[in-house]
């Protein structure tokens, strides 16, 4: 045979083709691999493009953790007062504004840190602001701390939607998304990305049965794993000793927040990152939307010396509560300098605002509460208190009512040994840090407590206005309940 070759093999033998040569020339090789290499670029860029998402703000409704594709809340209604502003020309392509909430579901769970940041993806800039808990906002209840509003509205996606409402009028614009982390997500975190090497300011030992917590950390840097950094975020003072406080606190867990991020910015497994958002946070952001700013940070060389790290400027005030018939401490915005910062470091918008535009409220000098939009919502606490001539007692009687103090226009207390301010929550100037006098905050046993709003309503704005004042019960400062939500019972 011409083209047949027979080869004989123990078994028999068969018969091999030669053979034939290829019908493509070398240049139509080359084209060929030329058409795979690039379909498989393309495959890679389309997969890369499903896989990370810039986010989208134009169509984003408001209010709605929607970002697994649920269905979203129906858009904040905010009544008669000042609407945040939502759109408008940002000051770079891609500026973004996120609301980050911590929820410790093992203190009561009230929203004790909160954060605003915002985020020039452009510039590669980021400033982030802690909200002091004890900060006043202008709602139709009597006690009008920041953190009772999650709480007040029942908890879940309406009491996170109310936290957002708040803080939006407070800096006048809505921000983008909403990030919502359990406590427990930090330790997750902290394990995710292999431990963080922290500085602890301070020997930390803490035992309060009561909530099933111990803190115990060396001062001195080293790695701290999840329960570590649980430990010493959550840390403000020592049994029988003195602390911090919550403006000390606050420094701590900025330092730390820091430390987190250096130590993210350096990793190359951002999958991992992205597991414990998905699984442990709550946010309106997509999961592609996640991985987006992760890219974009790591890849786009943002460093921890590009993000300010900043508390809400504060002083101290106290104002008269109907419900305890005395004076509450709060802290009040400094308005000018919060101002500032909305308009310089915060604020996505081009155009600034002014005072009117932001919720800020104040104590005026005869005890009534002000606004810098001109509106109170709660009408009560607009006028000057009726204050009872002599303190209400009940029996047994712990303690007697301790009498108001006179207050200047700026809120701050006015003592008979020349003008001592009010200070911050923990009893000092706001800003700086000042030891607790003692290891326990005295709470009533079974205060009066806001109405709980219906669907679809606003809180009830009555407040009885002269309840029989109750017996002080002792609870640890640490508890985590304010002021209107009583502890369980025993």
């Amino acid at each position: 045979m011409d083209n047949q070759k027979e080869h004989k093999h123990e078994g028999g033998s068969r018969l091999e083709k030669k053979p034939k040569k290829s019908r493509l020339t070398r240049q139509q090789k080359i084209l060929l691999a030329v058409v795979v290499i690039l379909a498989i670029a393309l495959a890679v860029v389309a997969a890369c493009q499903s896989l990370f998402v810039r986010p989208d703000i134009g169509g984003k409704q408001t209010g709605g953790l929607d970002g697994d594709g649920s269905e979203a809340a129906e858009e904040i209604d905010y009544g008669e007062g000042v609407r945040p502003r939502a759109d408008g020309e940002r000051k770079s392509e891609d500026f973004y504004t996120v609301l980050i909430l911590g929820r410790d579901t093992g203190g009561g769970g009230n929203t004790d840190t909160m954060l605003l940041a915002s985020y020039d993806v452009t510039n590669q800039k980021a400033t982030v602001m802690s909200i002091p808990r004890d900060t006043m906002v202008n709602v139709s209840w009597d006690v009008k701390k920041i953190n009772s509003v999650y709480n007040t509205y029942g908890g879940g996606e309406k009491g996170i939607q109310a936290v957002y409402k708040e803080i939006s009028q407070l800096v006048g614009f809505e921000p983008d998304y909403q990030v919502v982390v359990e406590w427990e997500a930090v330790g997750k975190l902290v394990d995710a990305i292999g431990g963080v090497y922290f500085d602890v300011p301070y020997d930390m030992h803490y035992n309060d049965p009561y909530q099933d917590l111990v803190i115990n950390q060396a001062k001195g840097y080293r790695l701290l794993n999840g329960d570590d950094a649980m430990q010493v975020i959550r840390w403000r003072k020592n049994n029988g000793s003195s602390g911090v406080g919550d403006a000390g606190r606050m420094e701590i867990q900025q330092d730390f927040l820091k430390a987190v991020i250096k130590q993210m910015l350096t990793i190359k497994n951002i999958g991992k990152i992205a597991k414990v958002f998905q699984e442990s946070v709550e946010t309106d952001m997509s999961f592609q939307n996640i991985l987006w700013f992760a890219r974009k940070a790591i890849l786009g060389g943002l460093s921890v010396d590009n993000v300010e790290f900043v508390t809400m400027p504060y002083k101290g005030a106290s104002a008269w509560s109907r419900s305890y018939h005395q004076n509450l401490s709060y802290v009040v915005p400094i308005a000018s300098e919060l101002l500032d910062i909305v308009n310089n470091k915060l604020s996505p918008f081009v155009e600034t605002f002014t005072l009117s535009d932001l919720d800020i409220m104040s104590v005026n000098s005869d005890g009534s509460l002000r606004s810098t939009t001109g509106r109170v919502e709660d009408s009560k606490a607009a006028v000057p208190p009726v204050k009872p001539s002599t303190p209400v007692t009940t029996e047994p009687v712990d303690e007697p009512i301790v009498e108001d103090p006179v207050i200047d226009e700026n809120g701050n207390t006015i003592g008979s040994e020349g003008g001592e301010s009010a200070g911050s929550p923990d009893g000092g100037t706001a800003g700086t840090v000042t030891p607790p006098e003692s290891g326990e905050t005295t709470l009533p046993a079974e205060e009066p407590q806001p109405e709980t709003p219906s669907e679809g309503s606003e809180p009830q704005t009555d407040t009885p206005e002269e309840p029989a004042a109750p017996a002080d019960t002792t609870v640890p400062e640490d508890s985590g309940f304010s002021m209107i939500e009583p502890p369980p019972a025993a």
